[in-house]
């Protein structure tokens, strides 16, 4: 037993010069919120939106608040962002004559993002732009014009802070730093392969990398044939979801839930029984599409067991967050299954 203050190096989890992380049980946090602040600082003060065109001259000024929390995990090398912040923008416009370019008129205003998460990560976040001195014609056009020009430019300055994020925020330089040399690799393999005693080669079964499956079961207090029918009907999708939602049920018939959040295909349908759909997010890769199957088993006079199980789920988006399968599970759980029981009373 090693004395007090000392402790058995075999089981102490320690930084190695190869990167190697010891057991994979190393878990750290890096708080964000200044480096977020500098950084979207940085990205959205003194954007020329406009400089002349039409008669106006926009600019961005400064961002004078943001609040709320932002932080890093990195578990297992996996980069693992969280954010939910509210920030506020301030903005000039003036309005000039065509024929001597003279000031008709100055306004300055606010933009507001009132919510920007990890979760709405591939999706725009609300944005609020307001007048402060003048409500006329001439300030609601300068105002339209920045609505117009000046929010895609906002959008694309938001992506940048959200990928950065993704790749590790202030903690991306730390996370290269601590990768393992080419060099050091291949000493890595040389040692394994000389320890390691010559078999026969085995045909392993080829894993898709990058990918997950979800397998959820639960129980209805309904007959199976009305939650098919709620699960293929979009106006009642409408009412549980509280979203737009386009479904058709015939093979081959596409559908559109959540405002358009996630598209897809009707594979297979029995009705009553199953529902297999080709089905993926916005905020995914292009071309990737998992399956969706949902078995309906009635295995007595009004209680339903649904069976789901969901392939080829990517670990990360098109934006490298690495919460897609995790957020899709509880997904399927808080926004489908249990406002399923809550709105239609299928409890159990």
């Amino acid at each position: 037993m090693a004395k007090y203050g000392e402790g058995d190096k075999r089981w102490i989890v320690e930084e190695r010069p190869d990167g190697t992380n010891v057991h994979n049980w190393h878990w750290s946090e890096r708080d964000c919120l200044e480096w977020s602040r500098s950084l979207l600082s940085s990205l959205l003060s003194g954007i020329t939106v406009l400089d002349g065109e039409g008669g106006l001259v926009i600019r961005t000024k400064t961002v004078d608040k943001l609040e709320g929390e932002a932080y890093v995990n990195v578990r297992k090398g996996k980069v693992i962002p969280g954010y939910e912040l509210s920030l506020s923008l301030s903005w000039e416009g003036e309005a000039r004559s065509s024929a001597d370019g003279e000031a008709l008129l100055k306004i300055s205003g606010t933009l507001e993002v009132p919510y920007l998460a990890d979760e709405n990560a591939g999706e725009d976040p609300e944005v609020r732009i307001t007048v402060r001195d003048d409500d006329g014609p001439i300030g609601r056009r300068i105002k339209d014009a920045f609505i117009a020009k000046g929010k895609p430019i906002i959008f694309e300055k938001i992506r940048a802070y959200v990928q950065a994020m993704a790749k590790g925020g202030p903690a991306k330089d730390e996370l290269e730093a601590k990768k393992p040399t080419s060099a050091a690799k291949a000493a890595a393999l040389d040692a394994k392969t000389a320890l390691t005693p010559s078999a026969p080669a085995k045909k392993e079964k080829k894993v898709k990398e990058g990918f997950k499956n979800i397998t959820l079961t639960e129980r209805f207090n309904c007959r199976a044939s009305d939650l098919y029918e709620i699960l293929m009907d979009e106006n009642r999708w409408k009412g549980f979801t509280q979203s737009n939602a386009r479904i058709s049920k015939e093979v081959g018939g596409e559908f559109s839930l959540f405002d358009g959040s996630i598209t897809g295909v009707n594979e297979e349908l029995k009705e009553g029984k199953l529902i297999v759909q080709k089905w993926r997010f916005g905020s995914w890769p292009d071309g990737i599409n998992s399956i969706v199957k949902l078995s309906l088993d009635e295995q007595e006079a009004g209680v339903t067991v649904v069976k789901l199980t969901q392939t080829n789920v990517p670990e990360e988006d098109k934006y490298g967050n690495a919460t897609v399968v995790e957020n899709t599970e509880r997904g399927w759980r808080e926004l489908i299954f249990h406002k399923i029981r809550a709105v239609f009373g299928f409890g159990m």
